[in-house]
Parts: C-alpha cells; sequence; structure tokens
C-alpha cells in the first residue's frame, strides 16, 4: 500500500470538502436553533454525506448513468439548489420563517440540503470519490480511501462542535454579518458549481468558439 496514495486522497477530499470553511456556514444555517438540535443536524448532515460518498464510490458513475444523469448536470442542479439557499441568507428569509414559526417541528431542518447535498456530498466530492477509488489498485487500497473519508468527515464534525465557540465570540450582531456575508460567498459557490457544469459539458467552449 502506498501512503502517498492516501495522503493525496486525504489533501483532495479536505480540500473539496472544506471542513474549516464549512464551520461558519454551519454556524449560519443553524443560528438560534437549541445547543441539542444543532448538534443533531451535523451528525444527520455527516451520515448522510458518509452514506452517499460510499455508494458513489462503490458503485461509481454507474449510479447517475443508470439514470441518466451526467455529473455536469449533477454540477448544475446543484449549483441552482445552492444559489436559493443563498438568497434565503442574503434576506434572512431563514430568520423571519424561524420568528413566525411557533411549533419546533416546523423549523427548516438543513442537514439533508444544503449540508449533505451538496455542501458535504457535492459534485466535486462525488466525483473525487469515485474517481480515487478508480485509482485503487486492490480492494484493500479501495477500503483505505473511504477510512482516508472517514477521517475527513471527522474533521468535519470537530469543526461543527465548535460552531457555539464561533458564535459566542462573534455575538449577535456579529452572526448576522457572518451570515449575510457567507450568503453572497455561498451565491459566488453557486455560480461557481453552474459554470463548472457548462463548462463539463462543452456549453461554454461552443459559446466563445460561437
Amino acid at each position: 500500500m502506498d501512503l502517498t496514495f492516501y495522503i493525496s486522497a486525504f489533501v483532495a477530499l479536505f480540500v473539496i470538502i472544506d471542513p474549516i470553511g464549512l464551520a461558519p456556514l454551519f454556524l449560519a444555517m443553524t443560528h438560534g436553533t437549541k445547543k441539542a438540535e444543532r448538534r443533531a443536524i451535523g451528525r444527520r448532515a455527516i451520515l448522510l454525506a458518509f452514506f452517499l460518498l460510499m455508494l458513489f464510490g462503490l458503485l461509481g458513475d454507474a449510479v447517475l448513468g443508470f439514470i441518466g444523469i451526467s455529473i455536469p448536470a449533477f454540477r448544475i442542479a446543484g449549483g441552482i439548489l445552492l444559489f436559493l439557499t443563498a438568497l434565503d441568507m442574503l434576506f434572512e428569509r431563514r430568520t423571519k420563517r424561524r420568528d413566525h414559526t411557533a411549533e419546533e417541528e416546523e423549523r427548516p431542518d438543513p442537514s439533508v440540503f444544503p449540508l449533505a447535498i451538496p455542501l458535504l456530498a457535492g459534485p466535486g466530492a462525488i466525483t473525487t470519490m469515485i474517481l480515487l477509488v478508480g485509482q485503487a489498485g486492490s480492494p484493500v487500497e479501495a477500503a483505505g480511501v473511504f477510512v482516508v473519508m472517514a477521517l475527513v468527515l471527522a474533521v468535519v464534525a470537530l469543526m461543527f462542535r465548535s460552531a457555539g465557540l464561533l458564535e459566542r465570540a462573534l455575538g449577535r450582531t456579529g452572526t448576522v454579518v457572518a451570515t449575510r456575508l457567507l450568503g453572497m460567498l455561498l451565491a459566488a459557490l453557486s455560480v461557481q458549481f453552474v459554470l463548472d457544469g457548462l463548462r463539463g459539458a462543452g456549453m461554454i467552449a461552443t459559446t466563445v468558439a460561437g
């Protein structure tokens, strides 16, 4: 087993999933929730992302190919959905919905979308898992890729657990400002997803050439 391969796999997944960058996003999306509820949201998001990345790592692009979806189309769809979430953060729609909701169970749950999909198990992470498992020379090396993926998600869990400390450090005003700023960054990221999808489908190159 080549240790360099596992180090490269860890670095690739760490950069794409970006646990450090996700911590403030997690804080913004769970602002106003109780400590126990915030931890439950983080656990659900990480567990779902783990199973999704494992599924795509095991079955590869056959999953998308079976239902006729390409990776570029997956990127574009993820980018559009992520952009809608960014709008909610920019215009404080999520906060307004929480303020006008009396029942706890009616609060929006960001664990599935957008935390698990597409922030944790997004097109980039899914594609990376497919490529890494494909590069593995044996079932043992392939299993090592899943261990590396689990380690990266463990770092994500640590970042999520530190969100409360970050919230106390920022205060209410700082959290509101950070939410607006991160909403703008999330909007830019969503547009990048769409551009990558269009580029992968050859549409941007065709447009420029025309």
